[in-house]
């Protein structure tokens, strides 16, 4: 047997039990291998029966003393039970295809029996447990692992199919260079599979999880350093960024301290023999946007083009219109490119941006189309980059001749965390608001005050401003105790009969959603009801209070970012929190978005409560999925990964020597194609 060999080669595997295991993922016997226990369970201790206790598994040995039928003996479903005894009292133990069972156990022979205990009628049961004649070779006595479940497949099914695979687990040779094995104590790959699947104690399970965990951050921490490496080159565009302080001088306002760490760690970028690859980050209304501006404004006067890419139509158009006003008046030429456009005028940005008519691009995913050219570019800034995968920031970075690229998010992301989804890049933090900024009051309610909190709704309305109202459902769900967008949309229009009342959420019409936002930002609509799909929104200055239904519903930093929607103009902003749920967790969670209005925090504590993996939904930000490891718990092994996977690049840089080629396999079956291990 092969790592590579299909799982029908297996004993027990047919057609049916080969669709249940493709369906998660599994087609070589390495994925089987890979298909790791989310727990153990221990069945080594007997216990008596006298110290049963119902509801929780046991493993006893006992003698079976009689047995009965509920009904005809020799109709296939009769249940039959067993009533078993050892030295200190009896039980009973039922099956219900008892034409079956009843040849299985024999009178006066002792069995093992594992399963849960249960109480009928004052008398001790297992129902259906899983059981051998005592002294068996495939006796139940033993640390077993429990798999995540499959459709289809038993558990005793998993474990048989593993264990067909020990032969050749343990014919595994180690892949790690010595070195990195002695340095960091880690146990053989032999060893470590054949004990995270059918270990002998715990201690064997801890060597075994610390060598996978290991190896699982080591490939991720290789990846990420393999493609900083790759981006790390000489670069084209070389860009002055004293010209920046011209731009700098001509804003209505001054630099946060934040803005003016972050804008001098962009020039120190810019002066370097190296092209800039750096993320900056910080809240929503903290000034990212006004460092995009001097950083491109120090590129145009350098003699080349900039592009920033949105996520979304509506975003871009924004931007567009916001760097017109700024930009013009200094003498630089502005361009929008959008799928909305009509196809001349697409053709007529491409032209200009091609002879270098247009100093400035602003678009969505269409400028990193073919058939978009630059004259010259400088430098790349993508908007909300968590909503761009790897390939797309390589795709619109490589229309240039290694231009600077500088990426921006309003999502705060604690920094043990960043290092991982953007360990390839720089990172910058704006961490200060401009003064001039009033938190946002934020306040808990449940359901029995909504009423007093659409009241204060009412006020705001009535002084002139705009509401947001977000739901996490479109619909009325069966399965869902939630409020929802459409249900909540009828309630709102009846309510607020003087004003005007819009919804919008993700699958609608894209034309009808961008419309429905624009007569938001526009004021033609008073009270918004949406999703989420606003949390990436427009800037309305003039919408002053955000409430959230089942607020319980989503995570912290994503309640932090739609709280972000309000807050932007003069008037002091309000945001409510409606929970559908009292529960401790809940209240605690509520409890830090009313208290803080910091991020960086919220997204800490976040993280966790939750972890990486809900939070960022794996690789739809770039973050790799992890079978074992989680990059929070095990903080302590990735920096020695991290240490390990510098050693090993140092020594063979693109991982293109024997000793590194399960490395470069391992990491390129994580990274899939946002990696490429060509450079």
């Amino acid at each position: 047997m092969k790592q590579t060999d299909d799982i029908t080669v297996l004993k027990g595997i047919g057609p049916r039990k080969a669709e249940s295991l493709r369906a998660r993922g599994i087609n070589t016997l390495m994925d089987l291998l890979d298909w790791l226990p989310r727990s153990y369970e221990d069945r080594r201790r007997i216990t008596p029966i006298s110290r049963l206790r119902p509801g929780r598994n046991a493993l006893i040995c006992a003698s079976v003393r009689s047995r009965r039928y509920s009904g005809r003996p020799y109709s296939r479903h009769t249940p039959v039970s067993f009533l078993v005894e050892d030295s200190t009292g009896a039980a009973e133990i039922v099956f219900f295809n008892g034409n079956y069972m009843s040849n299985v156990f024999h009178i006066g022979e002792t069995y093992t029996f594992f399963g849960k205990v249960s109480e009928n009628r004052g008398r001790l049961q297992m129902v259906h447990p899983q059981s051998c004649r005592a002294g068996d070779p495939a006796d139940v006595r033993a640390v077993l692992p429990v798999y995540p479940q499959i459709p289809g497949i038993s558990q005793k099914e998993l474990r048989k199919y593993q264990r067909q695979l020990l032969p050749m687990v343990d014919s595994m040779e180690e892949w790690l260079p010595e070195n990195i094995v002695k340095e960091y104590r880690l146990a053989g790959p032999a060893f470590a599979i054949r004990n995270i699947h059918f270990p002998k104690d715990r201690s064997h399970v801890l060597m075994s999880r610390y060598r996978m965990v290991f190896e699982e951050l080591l490939a991720l921490e290789t990846g990420l350093l393999f493609m900083k490496k790759g981006m790390v080159r000489e670069r084209g565009a070389v860009i002055d960024p004293s010209a920046g302080e011209e731009f700098i001088n001509s804003l209505p306002f001054a630099l946060t301290p934040g803005q003016e760490r972050v804008w001098h760690e962009i020039a120190e970028d810019l002066r370097s023999p190296r092209a800039m690859n750096r993320l900056v980050q910080g809240d929503v209304g903290s000034g990212k946007t006004a460092i995009a501006e001097i950083a491109m404004f120090s590129a145009v006067r350098s003699g080349y083009q900039a592009v920033m890419m949105a996520p979304t139509e509506i975003l871009a158009r924004q931007h567009y219109q916001s760097l017109k006003k700024d930009f013009e008046r200094m003498g630089c030429r502005i361009g929008l490119l959008c799928a909305s456009l009509k196809n001349a005028e697409k053709k007529q940005v491409r032209e200009q941006l091609r002879d270098g008519s247009i100093d400035i691009l602003v678009g969505t995913h269409a400028v990193i189309q073919p058939d978009v050219v630059f004259h010259s570019l400088g430098i790349v800034i993508t908007d909300e980059q968590h909503r761009f995968g790897v390939e797309q920031r390589h795709m619109l970075s490589s229309k240039g001749d290694n231009p600077n690229v500088c990426v921006m998010t309003a999502t705060p992301i604690p920094r043990t965390l960043a290092v991982v989804l953007y360990g390839e890049l720089d990172i910058s933090v704006i961490d200060t608001m401009p003064a001039s900024r009033r938190p946002i009051i934020t306040k808990a309610a449940d359901n029995r005050s909504r009423d007093r909190v659409y009241r204060e709704v009412e006020k705001e309305l009535d002084q002139g401003h705009q509401a947001y109202v977000v739901t996490p459902l479109i619909e009325d769900s069966e399965q869902v105790d939630a409020r929802s967008a459409q249900d909540v949309y009828k309630e709102l229009y009846q309510r607020f009969r003087d004003y005007r009342v819009g919804l919008i959420y993700g699958s609608l019409d894209q034309a009808k959603k961008e419309q429905t936002m624009e007569a938001f930002a526009e004021g033609s609509i008073d009270v918004l009801v949406s999703t989420v799909v606003i949390e990436v929104g427009i800037n309305v200055p003039n919408a002053t209070v955000m409430v959230i239904e089942n607020a319980e519903r989503f995570g912290l930093a994503q309640l932090h970012q739609l709280r972000g929607r309000v807050g932007r103009g003069a008037a002091q902003s309000y945001c409510y929190l409606v929970q559908g749920s009292a529960s401790e967790i809940s209240q605690k969670r509520m409890k830090i978005l009313c208290e803080s209005s910091d991020g960086f925090r919220i997204a800490e504590e976040d993280l966790n409560l939750r972890g990486p993996g809900e939070i960022f939904g794996t690789r739809q930000h770039g973050l790799p999925e992890m079978r074992i490891s989680d990059i929070v718990r095990h903080s302590d092994i990735l920096s020695k990964a991290r240490e390990a996977a510098v050693q090993i690049l140092e020594e063979d840089p693109s991982l293109s020597s024997r000793g590194t080629a399960e490395l470069s396999r391992r990491v390129r079956r994580m990274f899939g194609d946002d990696i490429k291990l060509e450079l």
